[in-house]
């Protein structure tokens, strides 16, 4: 049996719940929250997985636990993930777009390192981070991410103002440039540029174009790759998550199958 502390209770942390509560050798024995929202997690987590135990810290939680699961965003990774990997707890997280700010990912390297235990990164909405973390053994020499979203998804980010979203008529190119910048400008999109980065050519090496596409009702991510293996192109067209349309439903299923990989006889 794995026993979990999860950190998070919105659409994405509740939904791994939902997924994971009548798995036989999972076990969700606590979720960590913000102390505002503790009695609407307690009402929220108790009517999916009742014999868990929602706390505002890890060192409430009665047991400790075999596995960390960040679903809480950028925020949790100093406050919950960064001590429970000096306390050499393993850690499944999220929120990669907080991993553009370098010092971060060097401390939580290092945390990792001091703990003796190791932080795993998710590959959330984007596909094809195994043949691109193998690729890169090889040699790469180029990754191209185009990232395209309704018009209207840009609104309350640095394209907003610069262009009128809402009167926009064509696919229009709102960024491009490298993806350190673009996790900069777009943090709340961040998330697969910063994957892309740490699984190939970094944050420097890894060009970004985004585009605001008012033809578009979906969400688009293209990813071209190239180096000494060939080349390969992957294009995911994903669904948003029922309860926050601006979460991928595909984010929620690959922490689960990072779980299930722990705590199952096969993994793959």
């Amino acid at each position: 049996m794995l026993r979990i502390t999860m950190i998070g209770s919105g659409a994405i942390g509740l939904s791994v719940l939902s997924l994971l509560k009548n798995d036989p050798d999972v076990s969700i024995d606590s979720v960590i929250v913000a102390p505002d929202t503790l009695d609407q997690a307690r009402e929220q987590v108790g009517a999916i997985a009742p014999q868990a135990q929602v706390v505002t810290g890890l060192a409430e939680v009665a047991q400790r636990p075999d596995l960390l699961v960040e679903c809480a965003g950028h925020g949790a990774l100093r406050a919950h993930v960064l001590p429970a990997l000096e306390q050499g707890i393993p850690c499944v997280v999220v929120s990669i777009g907080a991993l553009s700010d370098v010092e971060l990912a060097r401390q939580l390297e290092e945390a990792a390192k001091r703990g003796k235990t190791q932080v795993q990164l998710l590959s959330g909405a984007i596909g094809g981070i195994d043949a691109l973390a193998a690729a890169k053994i090889g040699g790469l020499d180029s990754v191209v991410y185009t990232g395209r979203k309704p018009a209207l998804a840009w609104k309350d980010t640095p394209a907003d103002g610069q262009f009128k979203l809402e009167a926009l008529t064509e696919p229009t190119v709102i960024f491009e440039g490298p993806a350190g910048e673009a996790a900069r400008l777009f943090p709340k999109n961040a998330n697969v540029a910063a994957t892309l980065s740490l699984a190939g050519l970094g944050l420097d090496r890894t060009q970004v174009r985004l585009i605001a596409d008012p033809t578009s009702k979906e969400n688009v991510h293209h990813v071209q790759a190239s180096g000494a293996f060939g080349s390969f192109e992957i294009t995911m067209r994903g669904k948003p998550l029922a309860a926050n349309p601006k979460t991928s439903a595909l984010t929620v299923y690959s922490v689960v199958r990072a779980i299930g990989n722990q705590a199952h006889a096969v993994a793959i």
